[in-house]
């Protein structure tokens, strides 16, 4: 496994250096491999998800796994305008974030970089597969891919796609390497040499055994315990609507809704109106408190335990509690959620800000689905993952989540030591300097400035920023 992740490195290296139509050019021949071989992926897909049936019946497999096994018909053709998604995002590597004069022909620039080696390693939804492989390409990153043996026939023919895809535009293939066993995975965990971020995507058991046996950094999120609070001034019909949305539209994702709490002022009214609005969804349940049960059909409900409000269901069921106020909601919220995603629905501002300002979630929601808590709907043409950590990507990561930043300095001969004294030789000036967004707009500095009178020290200085001007654009191409 050393060998693989040193492979990686070392595409790394390149992939980093490569000009935005580069990668552009490989994301396009992505899509071609994937096309001329569609019948082959999905052909394997359909063996993986038959062999998961089997697995479901014989409950040795979740059927929220099985829910997002397949990558055939629809499911494919998602999979390919996301990468037409990706194309048209701006390319985030080399912008240039912070621009400063700290002295005359002394210039700092902070500019956007790749992190590196990506682990992936993620449970069915062999679709994911492509769809960070396109994200870590766009932002210049290797990648290694570890899927779940319920899709290692479909994640097999993904990954072998994308290969040739890379050979087709003179990438190394390295940039995109898939790993089978789980063995390899423990492995692959200790090459902090090599690998820069593990991102894994799967269950709370998954997340939490990768965060205890990694030496990497690892981004991501173990739960998705999303909360609606349905406030006292809230339009109930927009509440149903709401609520029915983030419990159904697609109940196995971790964004759906897992715990409905309600105003003790509008439970009468709005829960047998929730009840009217699910009662043509399948296996719909309700594990309530004693202050809503009675508002719920008898043959749907139960008495809620404490253990429900802190369980990921991935299913029609949902925890329901009553609350006295907002400030009682986002207490529990605080305490019993997982930091995702979670919404308000009032009608009145003071609340929702209220709501918005305090509850310590990466997403927080005024009359609007929790569902809408994904990369592709926030318009980063996709995502890698959801972080709940407390870092610098939170939330649907994308393109800008998975880069990080550099500092390039410009001078002219400068010293630190010819600052300082009583008769310094330069002054700090730190002054902003405006209208360069990225890389390519920097403008070096004049060298005149230090040239003083002698026309060869002018001629060398400016051969010398001539050299570098030429140099970054030949690094570009």
């Amino acid at each position: 496994m050393e060998e693989i992740a040193k492979r990686s490195r070392e595409a790394a290296q390149i992939l980093g250096g490569v000009s935005e139509s580069k990668k552009n050019d490989a994301l396009l021949a992505f899509k071609r491999q994937l096309i001329a071989r569609r019948a082959e992926i999905e052909a394997a897909n359909a063996q993986d998800k038959s062999e998961a049936e089997a697995a479901v019946k014989a409950g040795k497999l979740s059927n929220s796994l099985f829910k997002r096994l397949d990558v055939s018909g629809a499911k494919f053709d998602g999979l390919l305008s996301g990468l037409d998604d990706i194309l048209k995002l701006p390319d985030p590597i080399g912008q240039v974030h912070y621009a400063m004069r700290l002295a005359e022909g002394l210039e700092l620039y902070r500019q956007t970089c790749p992190i590196g080696v990506l682990l992936i390693i993620f449970e069915a939804r062999p679709d994911a597969a492509v769809q960070i492989a396109g994200l870590a390409m766009k932002s210049g990153n290797a990648l290694l891919l570890k899927g779940g043996k319920e899709a290692q026939r479909s994640n097999a023919a993904l990954v072998a796609a994308m290969a040739a895809a890379l050979e087709e535009v003179n990438l190394p293939r390295d940039c995109i390497q898939g790993v089978d066993t789980r063995t390899a995975v423990a492995d692959l965990l200790k090459q902090d040499k090599y690998i820069d971020l593990v991102i894994p995507r799967g269950s709370n058991e998954l997340v939490r055994s990768i965060k205890d046996a990694s030496r990497i950094s690892v981004l991501g999120h173990a739960d998705g315990i999303c909360s609606v609070y349905v406030d006292e001034f809230a339009d109930l019909d927009k509440a149903v609507k709401i609520c029915v949305d983030s419990k159904t539209n697609y109940c196995a994702a971790c964004n759906s809704m897992e715990t409905l709490l309600v105003h003790r002022k509008v439970i009468t009214r709005f829960l047998p109106k929730l009840a009217s609005g699910l009662s043509t969804k399948e296996g719909v349940r309700f594990k309530a408190d004693s202050a809503c049960l009675p508002h719920l059909p008898k043959d749907k409900s139960e008495p809620s335990c404490q253990a429900d409000f802190d369980t990921e269901f991935l299913c029609h069921t949902m925890a329901v509690k009553a609350v006295d106020s907002v400030n009682e909601a986002i207490e529990h919220i605080n305490s019993h959620g997982s930091g995702h995603t979670d919404g308000v629905v009032t009608e009145d501002a003071k609340v929702a800000e209220t709501f918005m300002s305090r509850v310590d979630s990466a997403g927080v929601y005024h009359n609007a689905s929790t569902r809408f808590a994904d990369g592709f709907r926030y318009g980063f043409g996709a995502e890698v993952g959801i972080s709940t950590n407390r870092i610098h990507a939170r939330g649907p990561v994308g393109l800008e989540g998975l880069t990080i930043h550099k500092y390039r300095l410009y001078g002219c001969g400068h010293t630190a030591g010819g600052f300082a004294g009583p008769s310094p030789e330069h002054r700090f000036l730190h002054q902003r300097i405006e209208q360069v967004n990225r890389a390519e707009d920097i403008v070096y500095p004049a060298p005149r400035k230090f040239a003083g009178s002698n026309p060869t020290a002018l001629i060398a200085l400016a051969a010398a920023a001539v050299g570098m001007a030429v140099g970054m654009a030949l690094a570009k191409r």
